[in-house]
This record gives C-alpha cells, sequence and structure tokens, in this order.
C-alpha cells in the first residue's frame, strides 16, 4: 500500500527488533509502502553500530529486547546525545501498551512518534506520514540550521510558536535550543517558560534549568532542576544537568550522586557510564570505578561515543589491583583504536601513560621515571592540557607511592597545580588524580588557593581604584603560571574598566596574543568530550570545536563571582570556595 502521497523509493530504513516475526512483518510493511532500501538488526547495540556509520530516513525501533541488554530508548538517547542521528531521520519506537506512558513521555522531546502493538499497517502509515509531514513543515528552520544561520532559525521557530501555527510546540524547542547556541540565554528561559504556561512538559522545565546554568545562576539550577526530578524522578536528563551544575559548583559528591542515579534510570547509555565512571575514579572510589569503566570498554569500544581516556583511568585502577592481565587488555584496546586512526595524536599520547603503567606493574622503576621527566619537561608547552596534566600527575603519584626519589620532577607538581586549578572543580580533579599520594594532593590544593589569593589580590587593586595595576599584576602572574583564570579575570577587569586604564591597548593585546598561544578554552570544566549538552536537541550542525583535548577538561571555571564583583563594584563574596552564593549567582 502507498503511504499516502509520498514517495518513499529513495528512502532508506532501518528496523530494530529481537523478534523475528515482528520484525518481518515491520519490513515487509515497510516494503508495501515504497520504502526503498530496509536493513534489519536485531539488538540495539548492532544498531547503534549501523547508525553511527549509515545515514537512514527511518529508523523503526523496539523499546525492549532481552532482558538485561540495551533498550531502544537507550540506544536513541545516546545517539541524540552525541550528534549521531540528525534531524532528517524519523525515528519510531515500537511498544506494547503497558509501556505507553513513558514512551509517549519520550516522544515529547526525542520522539518522532511511536507505535502501540499490535500495531495495522495503516497505524504505521499515519505516524510515518505524520512524522514526515512535520519534517516538511519545518523544512526552512532545518535548512537555516544547515547553514548555521541560527538568529534566522530561532526567528522562524519564534514566528510558529506565537503564531500557535502547526508543530508550533517543537519549533518552541528548536528556537530555544538556538537561542541557547547564541548564547542568548535570557530569551532561552523565556521561551522555556512560554511553553511551559502553554503546556507543562518536562523538557521546557529543563530547558529553564539549563538557561539559567549557562547564564551563570548555578544555584537557581539546582532548584528548578530538584523540583523537576521531584515531578519526573526517572528523567535521566535532569540527572545530567543537575550533576553539571554540581560539577561547575565544585560538588563532587553531589555531583557523583546525581550521575549513579542517572546511570540507574539508563544502565547502557555509554555516555553516562563513562561521566559516572570517571567521576567515581577522581572521587577515590576505585573499585567501582573499575568495574564501570571496564562496563563502558565492553560496550562502547567500537562507538563514536567512546571516549579513550576511560581506557586509561581503567589501566590505573587496574594497576592499584595488580591486575597485569587486566592492563594488557587496556594497551591492546589502544592498539585497537590506533589501527583505525593512525594519525591521532592524542591516541599515542594516552597510550603511552598505559604503556607507563605497564613498566611500574612489571618494577621497570628506571624506564618508568625516565617517560615521567619526559612528560614532566612539557608542563608548560601550548600543547600540554589540563588532560595531559591529570595523567601525569596520576602517573607521578603511582610512583611516590612505591617510594620512587622524583625530586627533580616535582616542581612539575606545583606547576601544573599553578597552571590548571582554575576553580575548585578543577583544583579538586587535580587533587584526586593523586589520591593515592596524599602529600601531592595537598601541594595540589596549596597551588589552587595560591591562584585564588593572586585573583583576589589584583581584584583589590581594581577596587581599590587601580585597575591598571590590576590587569598588570593578572597578566604577569598569567604569564608565569599560564593559568587561564587570571587571563580571564585580566581580561573581565579590562572590559569593566577600559576607559580608566592608559594601557588599555596594550592590555589587551597582551591577552590576545596570549589566547593564540594557549588557546581560548571554555569557562566550564568538563569529565568528558562533550556531544549534546545534556537535556540538549541534536542541532545536526553542531557547534565548532577544535577537538583538542581542552575540550575535555575545560582549562578554566567560570569566572561569574568575579565577574559579579567587578561589575557591581564590590567586593567578592566571602567564601571558602565550597560553594557559590545564591546572591552572586543572582547577578
Amino acid at each position: 500500500m502507498p503511504l499516502y502521497d509520498d514517495d518513499l523509493s529513495n528512502t532508506r530504513a532501518l528496523v530494530v527488533d529481537g523478534n523475528p516475526t515482528s520484525r518481518a512483518i515491520l519490513v515487509n510493511q515497510l516494503r508495501e509502502f515504497g520504502v526503498g532500501s530496509v536493513e534489519q538488526a536485531t539488538r540495539a547495540i548492532d544498531a547503534r553500530k549501523v547508525l553511527e556509520f549509515k545515514a537512514f530516513d527511518i529508523v523503526l525501533c523496539e523499546q525492549y529486547f532481552q532482558p538485561g541488554t540495551p533498550t531502544g530508548q537507550d540506544l536513541l538517547d545516546d545517539l541524540r546525545r552525541n550528534q549521531l542521528l540528525p534531524f532528517a531521520t524519523v525515528f519510531i519506537m515500537v511498544t506494547g501498551e503497558a509501556t505507553y506512558a513513558k514512551v509517549a513521555e519520550a516522544a515529547e522531546s526525542a520522539l518522532d512518534g511511536y507505535l502501540i502493538k499490535p500495531h495495522t499497517a495503516s497505524g504505521l502509515a499515519e505516524r510515518l506520514h505524520l512524522a514526515r509531514q512535520r519534517k516538511a513543515a519545518l523544512a526552512d528552520i532545518f535548512g537555516a540550521i544547515e547553514a548555521e544561520d541560527y538568529e534566522r532559525g530561532a526567528r522562524l521557530c519564534l514566528q510558529r510558536f506565537e503564531a500557535r501555527a502547526p508543530f508550533w510546540l517543537y519549533a518552541a524547542r528548536i528556537g530555544a535550543e538556538l537561542l541557547m547556541r547564541i548564547e542568548r540565554y535570557d530569551e532561552a528561559q523565556k521561551l522555556y517558560e512560554a511553553v511551559i504556561a502553554a503546556k507543562t512538559l518536562p523538557w521546557a522545565k529543563l530547558g529553564v534549568a539549563r538557561s539559567q546554568l549557562d547564564k551563570g545562576e548555578p544555584m537557581r539550577a539546582i532548584s528548578t532542576l530538584e523540583n523537576l526530578i521531584g515531578d519526573e524522578p526517572r528523567y535521566a536528563d535532569a540527572y545530567d544537568v543537575l550533576g553539571r551544575a554540581q560539577f561547575e559548583l565544585g560538588n563532587h559528591e553531589q555531583t557523583l550522586a546525581a550521575y549513579k542515579m542517572a546511570c540507574a534510570v539508563t544502565p547502557y547509555s555509554i555516555t553516562r557510564l563513562q561521566n559516572l565512571g570517571h567521576m567515581c575514579f577522581y572521587s577515590g572510589e576505585r573499585a567501582e570505578a573499575e568495574k564501570i569503566l571496564g562496563q563502558c570498554a565492553r560496550l562502547g569500544l567500537d562507538s563514536k561515543m567512546f571516549d579513550p581516556q576511560t581506557l586509561v583511568l581503567l589501566a590505573f585502577t587496574r594497576l592499584e589491583a595488580q591486575d597485569r592481565k587486566g592492563l594488557q587488555h587496556c594497551r591492546d584496546d589502544f592498539v585497537k583504536l590506533i589501527d583505525r586512526d593512525e594519525k591521532n595524536p592524542r591516541l599515542q599520547r594516552l597510550a603511552t601513560t598505559v604503556d607507563t603503567l605497564i613498566l611500574i606493574l612489571d618494577r621497570q622503576f628506571a624506564r618508568a621515571v625516565e617517560a615521567v621527566r619526559t612528560q614532566a619537561g612539557k608542563v608548560k608547552a601550548p600543547d600540554f592540557h589540563a588532560e595531559s596534566a591529570t595523567n601525569l600527575i596520576a602517573l607521578m603519584a603511582q610512583l611516590a607511592n612505591k617510594a620512587i626519589e622524583l625530586d627533580d620532577v616535582e616542581p612539575a607538581v606545583d606547576a601544573m597545580g599553578m597552571r590548571f586549578s582554575t576553580g575548585r572543580s578543577m583544583n579538586e580533579l587535580l587533587a584526586g588524580a593523586a589520591g593515592v599520594h596524599p602529600p601531592y594532593a595537598e601541594r595540589l590544593r596549596v597551588a589552587g588557593s595560591h591562584v585564588l589569593k593572586l585573583a583576589e589580590t589584583a581584584l583589590t587593586l581594581s577596587l581599590g581604584g587601580d585597575p591598571s595595576g590590576a590587569v598588570r599584576d593578572l597578566l604577569a602572574h598569567g604569564n608565569q603560571t599560564l593559568n587561564a583564570k587570571l587571563i580571564e579575570t585580566a581580561r573581565l577587569v579590562l572590559q569593566r574598566y577600559e576607559g580608566r586604564i592608559p594601557e588599555a591597548l596594550e592590555f589587551e593585546a597582551a591577552v590576545q596574543e596570549w589566547r593564540q598561544q594557549y588557546g581560548n578554552p571554555s569557562l566550564r570544566p568538563a569529565l568528558t568530550e562533550q556531544g549534546r549538552a545534556a537535556g540538549a536537541l541534536n542541532l545536526r550542525a553542531p557547534a565548532k570545536t577544535d577537538g583538542s583535548p581542552a575540550a575535555i577538561f575545560a582549562a578554566a571555571e567560570a569566572m561569574h563571582q568575579v565577574a559579579v564583583a567587578i561589575a557591581t563594584e564590590s567586593p567578592p563574596p566571602e567564601t571558602d570556595g565550597n560553594q557559590s552564593h545564591p546572591e552572586a549567582a543572582d547577578g
């Protein structure tokens, strides 16, 4: 039977279903509709591998497979989160009536439709037609996104929302995402709030929290998220954003709790498992980290979602467990990754770390120390990133824990602490890497306190009427320590008092020169490489990134309290660094 007036002869479809009978029915119906090519997969994990490397116009996916295996929702969530499923693909979940409510809720945010079993051919045809109709109706918006004209895309979305034109609710969500992309957070928040007023939806409440967080209001975001989770306790994206907010505040214990809840809801999400595994490692829960990171490697080694830093942390846990065989498996897995991407310098660098761990376990300490010395000589190089720092610190801690003398390279610990302690969260991350040797962890915390003191002293100069002196000091200390936080603070002071600083042009050139040499990283720390932001839609044309390891650990924490103090010409709030003050966060 034809699918209304649609010509599907040039379309490709994928049917994912573990039951051969129901799979055959879906395949035959698609062929009767005129679909040009239909492929099949029996498991979600097999479908993921196919969808990462092939583009499909239609995906029909069963919700539940064998117990203990990823669900269709797990598949969809990971694909959307990592920008591996474009808007053009129609994704329809097939589910039994008993699970209809859960799938219907998911459809509000990520699905194009759902099909309740047992279904008829006409029922499937209707679902496909409506989904394709929506894609066609919003084609001008998608075209703007494809052209990366986000201003125009947002304007078209707002027009459709205000006119309550067909698919206005979906357009509102895309519009809010576009406003977030172009950093118009206040407008995005107002749009999300308008959606809530029209029809209370979990994704809109989550959007409000994301807007608050991106505006530098983490405490408000946490309050919004806690209310949302109270209403929707199984909303995994809400836990993702809550974890991100707590991580930015440096509250690692609360971050860990949020990530555990996210994984409890979606136990087969590679991305969420990696976040949890990394957080467990840096929080000192090494046995739990080994378990989770090992699961990540088994599930995702062949996936684009897999972060090879996961293998490095797994190797550290296996060294601590004296698991020679497991450690060798990590090295063998790196060989597989490098075979697929031989020219990737990051893979080579991470593999070298694992090689050094094998030397330590085999008690070849002289060679291990030499490898550490080589890396320690690079701690001030422009391409030495925070990921390299955490790995080197962890290596040095392992050697020091075995009473290996490292007097000649110990200053590198202080240098890395001064360079990468851009806030409490990053400072604790570095200290967590040194967890097996507490003296190093303490040295790193002292370095972080010193950087904070430098920033506060300069700010006092600025508020005392000498902004020129403040910028001069910040630039001097920033160039000495290579700490991005100090350079960013200099830029903020310069921005606020430009008219009162005679050397403004000279200082601005110095800031730009530093950024040109050492990069202009994101202002937010992150555990793993980022795909789609938690709770966000895939906007098909992803934000450009340099692909450097700086994307894994952003080299600077948001300077919100300092910025507020500068803007209001008031001293920074007194704090022990444990959390942001609500008054400052409201700035």
